[in-house]
């Protein structure tokens, strides 16, 4: 039974309300397929980084720090959802903001939000311009490939529900398992024989953190998880589509990178896909393009509909076919997809700034702000801090999480900040628009 919603926070009314009437439905997902859309975000082009920092940090070290990822990330998400659950009005990490912090709240969590969706909507972007150069073996201009995989993940995310994206998301991670598989295979089958694999390796804090912030932010998806939780028909039962998330990606990632650092060694590229021979890079790509297609109109899709929300949360222009309504939101979905293209090719440190988004916003989104989540509703259900004391191994643990935000926060802008500077000494930086 759904927890009622604080009396301190909002109306507690459903942010769609009853849909009987409507001739668009969003409340139609059922968790199998919110499971699958989780996936089908999380899991894609950032798993391809993991068997690189088990060779900065060693074999174990790295599997280690893998699952307790994983097992911290399902903690969040109980928070996440637990939170949800109690304050069905909300709708984005922006309301969430509004309940914890008040206006400003809203509008640092929601720019938040869109940020980092557009940003990661443009890695998957450079994720397809990098499978395409493969399998044509670099005969175009990359910034060619980028666009000509642009145009499927618009189209992709024009669907007004996640319902729309729901069924094709199934192929999506058909399509990421199957292509780790093949690449664990491929690794196996030519192995590379000179290949240095150690069980612990030692190396400064900058670079230890550099390859921990992969796996890190391969569990960078919570941000997402108030929208789709918004858009099904039962969300009392959300947590068991997280539960299939976590699992299955805590397990996935652990065995593609073990399995893959242990066949190719230290030489292993990021994405590991290009430490394949050339025919297997050309295959291994070739089953993941639905994916990294699928990932991006996800995320473009969600940065569209926090502020096609936010603008039409009570209009008819949200549930009906109207000009207005679907002018808007071709609009906002042409703007998320060009921005995250101009982006990918115009911007030359891009592959920083996605790294610097993700330390601002994805560390708290999926770490740092569940525990306030739970210390805001603990405070004000009961008698304020005494609550605290009573319940002090849960409100240790949530302190324990706000700080864990906060120090990838900090840490993850240190070694993305230097990682720019070191960049332009050594002339890496390349100019913008250019192949």
């Amino acid at each position: 039974m759904v927890a009622e919603p604080s009396k301190y926070d909002g109306d507690g009314h459903d942010v769609f309300g009853p849909e009987d009437n409507h001739d668009i439905k969003y409340k139609v997902l059922s968790w199998p397929l919110v499971a699958v859309l989780m996936i089908a975000e999380i899991v894609s082009n950032g798993m391809l980084s993991l068997p690189s920092s088990l060779a900065v940090v060693g074999m174990v070290p790295g599997l280690i720090m893998i699952v307790f990822l994983g097992v911290f990330a399902t903690y969040t998400s109980w928070l996440l959802v637990e939170f949800k659950l109690r304050h069905p009005e909300v709708h984005t990490m922006g309301d969430a903001g509004y309940i914890l912090f008040g206006p400003i709240g809203r509008e640092v969590m929601s720019f938040g939000t869109c940020c980092f969706a557009i940003f990661a909507c443009g890695g998957q972007l450079l994720a397809g311009q990098i499978a395409l150069s493969a399998l044509s073996d670099n005969k175009l201009c990359l910034m060619l490939y980028t666009g000509i995989f642009a145009i499927p993940t618009l189209l992709c995310s024009l669907p007004r529900t996640f319902h729309g994206l729901s069924w094709i998301s199934i192929a999506s991670v058909l399509s990421i398992l199957v292509a780790g598989i093949v690449g664990m295979a491929a690794a196996s089958i030519d192995p590379d024989p000179g290949r240095s694999v150690d069980v612990v390796k030692s190396s400064d804090f900058y670079t230890a953190f550099v390859s921990i912030t992969n796996p890190v932010f391969a569990y960078a998806g919570h941000f997402m998880f108030f929208v789709l939780i918004s858009e099904m028909k039962e969300p009392r039962h959300s947590m068991r589509a997280a539960y299939t998330l976590q699992t299955f990606a805590t397990v996935f990632y652990a065995v593609f990178a073990g399995v893959t650092y242990g066949y190719i060694g230290s030489t292993v590229m990021s994405p590991s896909f290009s430490s394949l021979s050339p025919y297997w890079q050309k295959v291994s790509y070739g089953i993941a393009l639905p994916n990294f297609l699928l990932a991006g109109a996800l995320y473009a899709h969600t940065a569209s509909k926090v502020i096609f929300v936010r603008i039409f949360r009570h209009s008819k222009h949200l549930h009906s076919h109207t000009l207005v309504g679907w002018g808007v939101w071709v609009a906002l979905i042409v703007f998320a997809n060009g921005l995250s293209f101009l982006l990918a090719v115009g911007v030359p440190i891009f592959n920083y700034l996605i790294g610097i988004a993700a330390s601002l916003f994805a560390a708290w989104f999926t770490y740092g702000v569940a525990g306030m989540f739970w210390l805001h509703d603990s405070y004000h259900d009961g008698p304020g801090f005494l609550t605290w004391r009573r319940k002090w191994f849960q409100a240790s643990l949530a302190a324990v999480t706000i700080l864990a935000g906060g120090f990838i926060c900090v840490a993850g802008l240190y070694v993305t900040i230097r990682g720019i500077k070191d960049a332009y000494a050594s002339g890496q930086i390349a100019s913008a628009f250019t192949c």
